[in-house]
């Protein structure tokens, strides 16, 4: 029994730091990333109230990417599922998929689908 109680507490996560890269579709100007942040402010639950992030979430934005900063547990499944939802609302979704970057577990990247595959299959 005295090993469980030297483990200590379990559960809460101390700081997460998750990346969202919106590079193509912004230089595009298919997305708005100033809309997109805005977005992640009102509709981020903290506590199970959406838009009160007080000092736990912190977000910014630089030309590309946005940065949410959590001190609680935040899951980066919710971040993918905002983002397919401002993607949905702003009707780009048929064309931008949101993926997990193959270099660092903590970013996103939002690209294009590859339509080019597609097309060549057509024309045969």
């Amino acid at each position: 029994m005295s090993r469980a109680s030297a483990a200590g507490p379990k559960g809460k996560k101390k700081g997460v730091n998750f990346t969202i890269d919106c590079a193509k579709p912004v230089e595009d100007k298919i997305m708005d990333i100033a809309s997109f942040e805005k977005f992640l402010q009102e509709k981020i639950k903290v506590d199970g109230k959406a838009g009160a992030l007080g000092d736990v979430v912190t977000i910014t934005r630089d030309k590309t990417k946005i940065t949410v900063t959590s001190d609680s547990s935040l899951s980066k499944r919710y971040l993918k599922y905002l983002t397919k939802k401002y993607l949905k609302k702003h009707n780009v979704r048929d064309w931008l998929r949101v993926i997990a970057s193959n270099k660092d577990r903590s970013v996103y990247e939002v690209r294009y689908f590859n339509i080019d595959e597609n097309e060549g299959e057509e024309e045969d």
